[in-house]
């Protein structure tokens, strides 16, 4: 069993409001000295039957495909054995 953890935010120029809402929150609650909020996605795919190799290939072509869109988002995963 192989799981992969991904990572998927909006790049640094893309506007954030919904960061933003959450910055503004942060601050009346109290919490100062919050300069920036980005909000992102976190998945865990878990793939039966490939290798370590396959699996890091096939979760790349699916951030590319469908998780993540490559003009406004960047990506990231981490490929882990058990």
């Amino acid at each position: 069993m192989i799981r992969a953890k991904v990572y998927v935010t909006l790049k640094g120029g893309v506007l954030d409001p919904q960061g933003e809402t959450v910055k503004g929150a942060l601050e009346m609650l109290g919490f100062g000295g919050v300069t920036d909020v980005r909000i992102g996605k976190f998945m865990v795919i878990t793939l039966n039957g490939v290798s370590r190799e396959e699996a890091t290939s096939r979760v790349d072509q699916m951030c590319k495909k469908l998780l993540a869109n490559p003009v406004i988002e960047d990506y990231r995963f981490e490929v882990e054995e058990g």
